[in-house]
């Protein structure tokens, strides 16, 4: 690997953040309206979870996603397993979703005692491969009289395909919906890390029966924690309905009918979530003008900038390269954090966690590959001058 590529990455990022300092990968950015609507809802003392910019969120976040509704939550992780609820997912079933992803989405799986099944992914888009999908569906899988999916081996249901949309860059999701028609799977979209992000003109999330956003510190707008499931208005009412303890309207009585979820997102967080929309535009326009300088410098280097996949158009969440090997992706990786820069590879794959090990896989090959030269870099909106 050449040390001199390395160090004029060193030398752009801290160009472009203007410090020698300590540059994070993501950090929040409040210039907008945060601390106004924030101070609005504690003197109101609306602050849990009914207000108006709960309303507020969600309408916004319909509207720019264009998804019949929008249903906020005190985090990803709890809309990605109310989707998964909402979708069907049930003790004992299996889920797809790939190995190259963060935890969260297949902790969510268990949480609905179900097990992840994993499938590769295409190098073009991280996420889900539709050739990978379909492949292991003829060899393994079948429907039964009832045209329900199941893995022919175990007789377990799949009742769920839950793509990524990896750094924010769209899976192939025409493929996915595609293959997932075809076997009566419906898909359920961990748009988490996607905000801001179109496939062929339409927003990622919008595309399965249900989607779920991360509102995370780190992600591109924040809440401090939160998240949002998208979907059509019908489920909608039933996502609120669970993730507000499925408490059924009623002057003063507690009447609740099922098994719910305190998953609500406060006001006082929706207050955060409103500010920051209102400044998305921007901070899209910055990141993908980060996204092209980044792109610029690493031509012609060892290093293959990860690009938005053709037809789509990344949020840029998080910057990429792949290195030529491991060996190079760990130099990388200790020469840019012993210069202030903090870098980190990809997650370990999730069939190399302890608890999901025992999982059943397609040929990961390609999720191998990208673990072991994959770099994230510093990609988060320049934090405002004191």
């Amino acid at each position: 690997m050449s040390e001199v590529s390395v160090n004029r990455l060193v030398e752009f990022v801290k160009y472009h953040y203007g410090t020698n300092e300590f540059i994070p990968l993501h950090a929040p950015v409040f210039k907008g309206s945060e601390q106004a609507y924030v101070a609005s809802t504690i003197d109101s003392t609306f602050v849990s979870s009914v207000g108006e910019f709960v309303n507020r969120f969600e309408q916004d976040m319909a509207a720019y996603t264009g998804t019949e509704a929008a249903v906020a939550t005190v985090n990803g992780t709890a809309a990605l397993h109310v989707s998964l609820r909402l979708a069907g997912v049930s003790p004992g079933d299996l889920v797809i979703t790939q190995a190259l992803t963060f935890v969260a989405t297949c902790n969510a799986i268990r949480y609905c005692d179900a097990e992840p099944l994993f499938i590769d992914v295409d190098e073009a888009t991280l996420g889900l491969s539709p050739a990978a999908l379909e492949s292991w569906l003829e060899n393994f899988a079948s429907k039964n009289e009832s045209e329900v999916c199941i893995d022919r081996a175990s007789g377990r249901k799949i009742s769920a395909c839950m793509p990524m949309h990896t750094f924010g860059h769209p899976a192939d999701l025409a493929g996915l919906v595609r293959v997932c028609e075809k076997w009566g799977i419906p898909l359920v979209e961990d748009a988490a890390e996607s905000l801001g992000s179109f496939y062929q003109g339409r927003h990622t999330g919008s595309f399965g029966k249900l989607a779920a956003v991360s509102f995370n510190g780190n992600k591109i707008i924040t809440t401090g924690g939160g998240g949002m499931v998208l979907c059509d208005a019908e489920t909608g009412r039933r996502a609120k309905h669970l993730t507000t303890t499925a408490k059924k309207p009623h002057p003063y009585e507690y009447v609740h009918d099922e098994v719910g979820f305190n998953y609500r997102l406060p006001n006082i967080n929706a207050a955060l979530g409103v500010a920051q929309m209102e400044q998305l535009p921007e901070f899209l326009a910055e990141k993908r003008a980060l996204a092209d300088e980044y792109r610029q410098l690493l031509k012609d280097t060892e290093f293959q900038f990860v690009d938005e996949p053709d037809g789509c158009r990344s949020n840029f969440w998080l910057n990429a390269v792949l290195c030529p090997d491991q060996s190079s992706r760990d130099q990388l990786l200790e020469i840019t954090n012993a210069n202030n820069v903090m870098t980190r590879p990809v997650w370990q794959l999730m069939c190399d966690l302890p608890m999901y090990a025992h999982c059943a896989r397609g040929d990961l090959r390609i999720s191998r590959s990208i673990a072991e030269r994959l770099v994230n870099l510093p990609s988060g909106v320049k934090p405002v001058q004191k």
